[in-house]
Formats: structure tokens, C-alpha cells, sequence
């Protein structure tokens, strides 16, 4: 049987989640509204809890709009730009019991939109989410005081701009994986987040490992991986 579905210009990849962990993700930019609504359905068919990055207002109130008219339940992040399709009939629950807890933490609110992103992946990963807000190293007794809630975590994901030192103190302080994310917010030296992804890079806390800038989306899937191998 063949693992793809032939969408003409999308060869959509239905045997991802079998080989991979999870189903495959569709990231918005670059695509047509039409393009991304014609991908849910095909996912809706097959009953695949789908989900998508990078859905900027238009396309989301658009994908809204149709979806609603034919019945699908879904959620859209305007903040995360994620757009969550889930299977079955509205109400119905989506996913068992949790496989692992994952813990996000941002140093900001500017870092909102990544940690967000990072949030909703891990949550459609099936993982149990716990979210800590603007807890970065300008005031470290915000930190402090939000510690037990990251001791049994599986992994714990940093969101953080500037100068990127709160995955350091992080990983100083919990005995779990911490996958750093640099965010492009800060000042002119910041340089659109590489002094914060070289800051992470040459972290001295041996746990902490580095993704891309601003990808949120790829912080949450491998954080939900490793919680559901850890649960495993």
C-alpha cells in the first residue's frame, strides 16, 4: 500500500507517523491558502490529528471559515501562527493520557510567539505541557520560584532573545535534556538572534542543546519525542 496520498502539488506523506513518531507537519509559508486547506482534508479523510506552522491571519481565518462549513474541529494560535486540525466529531476527545510532561520556558513576552509555537507542537505531540512565562536572567528569582514545577519534567524547552543565557542557569538546575531555543528579539548587536544562538552554542551546562532561531516548532517536536521515549 503506498504511504503517500498524490495531491498534485503536494505529495503528502500518510506513512510519516508509523516510521517517524508522528504525522507529518505542514509548515504554511510559501504555500496557498487553497494548497494548505486541500492537505487538511486529505488528513481529515485518514482521521490524522494534523497540524501546521507558520499560518499567518489570513490563511488562518480563511482555513477557519471552510473547515467550520464542513464540520472539523480545530484551533488556531494567532500568537503561535499553528493551525490544529483534530479528528473525529467536535467534542470528541483527541488524544489519551498524556505520554510525558514537557516544560517550556521563556526568558520574555517579546519571546511569546516562539515559545508559543513550541507549546502547541509539544501539546499535538500528546505530551502533558507545563508553561513558564518571563522568568529571563534580568530578575533570576522568577526562575527560582518556578523550579519544582520543572523537576519531573522529561526535557525542558528555553525560549529566550538577548544575549540567550537563560538555558544555561536552566540546565544548571534540572537533571533532564533542555533544548535551547534563540529568539530574534534584542537590540541591534543581537543581530536578528545569532549572538543568542552562539551564546547557547557555547553553553558550559553539558544538557543544553541547540536548535535553529525562532524555531519553536522544532524545539517542541524533538521535546516530543523524547518524552514519549521516555514514557516508552
Amino acid at each position: 500500500m503506498s504511504e503517500f496520498v498524490d495531491l498534485d502539488e503536494v505529495q503528502l506523506d500518510i506513512g510519516r507517523r508509523d516510521r517517524c513518531g508522528f504525522s507529518e507537519v505542514i509548515y504554511g509559508e510559501g504555500k496557498t491558502k487553497e494548497t494548505i486547506l486541500k492537505t487538511f482534508r486529505a488528513f481529515a479523510e485518514k482521521g490524522v490529528d494534523a497540524f501546521a506552522t507558520r499560518i499567518d491571519a489570513e490563511k488562518g481565518n480563511f482555513l477557519q471559515e471552510q473547515l467550520s462549513a464542513l464540520g472539523h474541529s480545530f484551533r488556531h494560535n494567532e500568537v503561535a501562527r499553528t493551525f490544529r486540525l483534530f479528528p473525529g466529531e467536535p467534542g470528541e476527545p483527541v488524544n489519551a493520557a498524556p505520554h510525558g510532561k514537557i516544560a517550556i520556558v521563556s526568558a520574555g513576552t517579546s519571546d511569546a510567539p516562539v515559545a508559543e509555537e513550541a507549546r502547541e507542537t509539544a501539546l499535538w505531540t500528546g505530551a502533558e505541557v507545563v508553561f513558564v512565562q518571563d522568568v529571563g536572567v534580568a530578575g533570576p528569582q522568577r526562575l527560582l520560584a518556578k523550579l519544582p514545577l520543572l523537576k519531573d519534567a522529561a526535557v525542558v524547552v528555553v525560549v529566550a532573545g538577548m544575549e540567550g543565557a537563560l538555558p544555561s542557569v536552566v540546565g544548571g538546575h534540572v537533571a533532564c535534556p533542555v533544548i535551547a531555543v534563540p529568539t530574534s528579539v534584542g537590540y541591534g548587536a543581537n543581530f536578528g538572534g545569532l549572538s543568542a544562538l552562539l551564546c547557547m552554542l557555547n553553553s558550559c551546562a553539558s544538557n543544553v542543546i541547540v536548535v535553529n532561531i525562532d524555531a519553536g516548532f522544532k524545539a517542541g517536536y524533538v521535546a516530543g519525542l523524547i518524552a514519549k521515549n521516555c514514557r516508552r
